[in-house]
């Protein structure tokens, strides 16, 4: 398959609908729109799972996949976040954090000279709990539950400020050590 073609793949079609599906998602957590919020959320969390996977499977992984799927999960989660943030639930430094971590990702991952992305274990764990944080008060507010309190929600952020914040600095410390000794 040339290079071109590589662009055009199911599990690609299925990563940029989640990155297209950012947008609504983030609109309508922002509008109160809890049922909209909740199903959008869900198809975003399906499709970040399946996608990978559709892609090992019809031997349509590659590289830009990689990258494809990285990037459409910081939007995901990065726009679910500003929302959430944009009404209080969460702080505000937390999308930008976010933002601001998958572009130190990337661009460490070229400085590097690596062929893919490299991926770190806090960062990894990172990504996990974005999407978690994202989808506690979501689908609380869709099934009309009480639990956990936005309070607790919120701490939950400063948490995530924190290891993100953590994980940058860990990220920074690996490149200026690989370009010390490289």
């Amino acid at each position: 398959m040339g290079g071109g073609a590589r662009w055009v793949t199911r599990a690609n079609a299925l990563t940029l609908a989640r990155a297209a599906a950012a947008p609504a998602l983030a609109f309508a957590i922002a509008s109160g729109l809890e049922t909209a919020a909740a199903l959008l959320f869900a198809f975003a969390a399906a499709s970040d799972f399946a996608d990978g996977r559709l892609a090992r499977r019809l031997g349509e992984a590659s590289p830009l996949g990689g990258l494809l799927d990285h990037a459409s999960d910081a939007l995901c989660v990065t726009a679910a976040l500003g929302a959430l943030a944009h009404i209080g639930e969460l702080p505000l430094a937390l999308p930008w954090l976010v933002a601001a971590a998958f572009l130190q990702y990337v661009f460490d991952s070229r400085a590097a000279g690596s062929r893919g992305l490299r991926a770190s274990s806090l960062g990894r764990w990172n990504g996990i709990a974005y999407f978690v944080l994202v989808g506690i008060p979501v689908v609380r507010d869709a099934l009309g539950l009480g639990w956990p309190a936005a309070a607790t929600v919120r701490a939950l952020g400063w948490v995530l400020v924190a290891s993100t914040l953590v994980s940058m600095a860990d990220r920074a410390r690996a490149l200026w050590r690989a370009r010390r000794s490289g």
